[in-house]
C-alpha cells in the first residue's frame, strides 16, 4: 500500500506510519499544520488529526480519489454528515475507536442490555491529559449501545492511552466490564485491518464494527 496520513507528525500518526512501514508498506504523502509532504499520490488516506482539519482532509480525498479511514474524535453531527456525503464518492471507514477489544466490549454490551431493567449504570473513561474532547467518542458509543441515558464520568490524567469501564449494579451485586489500551498500537492495528478492508470497496460509509465482523 502507498499510504497518506493527515496528522502524520502527531502521536497516533507516528504510530500508524511506523506500523504500516513495519508491515512493508510505504508512507508517500502527509499533511499537518506545517504543510504537505509529498513523494507520490497515496492509495488511501488516514486521518487521526483534529476536527478543524476535516475540510482539508475531504479536499485531499477528492483530489486523489482514494478511500478514507478517519479516527478523529469530537466531530460534529454536521461533519459526520459531510463524511457520509463523501462516502457516496469513495469508501469511508469512520470510528471513534479502532481497538479490536472495544468491539468485543460492545458485543458484550449488546448481549446484556435487554436484561438490565432496574439496574444502575455508569460509564467511566480515562485518557491522557492531551485529549481534548470529553466524554470520549468510545464512551458515547457505549452509551448508544445501551440505548439509555447513562451518566459518563471523564478523567484526563497523565499519559493513559484509554481506559473504559461500564458499571452495572442492583441492590445485591455489581458487574464491571473494563477495557484498557496498553499502547497506541492497539488502535494502529485496527487501522491496518481497516485499510485491508476498505481497499476492496467501491464506495460506502463503514464503521469499525463493519470491518471487524464484515457486516
Amino acid at each position: 500500500m502507498k499510504v497518506g496520513i493527515v496528522g502524520y507528525k502527531g502521536r497516533m500518526g507516528k504510530e500508524i506510519k511506523a506500523l504500516f512501514e513495519e508491515k512493508g508498506h510505504e508512507f508517500v504523502w502527509g499533511y499537518d499544520k506545517e504543510g504537505e509532504f509529498f513523494t507520490q499520490a497515496p492509495e488511501l488516506i488516514i486521518d487521526f488529526s483534529l476536527p478543524d482539519a476535516l475540510e482539508k482532509t475531504i479536499e485531499f480525498v477528492k483530489k486523489f480519489k482514494v478511500p478514507l479511514i478517519i479516527g478523529t474524535t469530537g466531530l460534529s453531527d454536521e461533519q459526520l454528515q459531510k463524511l457520509k456525503l463523501l462516502a457516496q464518492e469513495v469508501p469511508v471507514v469512520q470510528s471513534y475507536n479502532f481497538s479490536m477489544g472495544i468491539q468485543l466490549f460492545l458485543k458484550t454490551v449488546d448481549l446484556l442490555k435487554d436484561y438490565l431493567e432496574g439496574w444502575d449504570m455508569e460509564i467511566v473513561e480515562v485518557h491522557h491529559r492531551f485529549k481534548k474532547d470529553k466524554p470520549s467518542g468510545t464512551a458515547k458509543m457505549l452509551k448508544e449501545h445501551l440505548n439509555k441515558d447513562v451518566p459518563i464520568s471523564s478523567l484526563r490524567l497523565g499519559n493513559i492511552f484509554g481506559d473504559h469501564t461500564l458499571y452495572l449494579a442492583n441492590l445485591g451485586e455489581v458487574i464491571t466490564i473494563s477495557h484498557r489500551a496498553l499502547s497506541r498500537r492497539a488502535f494502529a492495528e485496527g487501522v491496518y485491518k481497516s485499510a485491508e478492508f476498505v481497499l476492496g470497496k467501491d464506495g460506502g460509509f463503514y464503521t469499525f464494527t463493519n470491518v471487524m465482523f464484515d457486516e
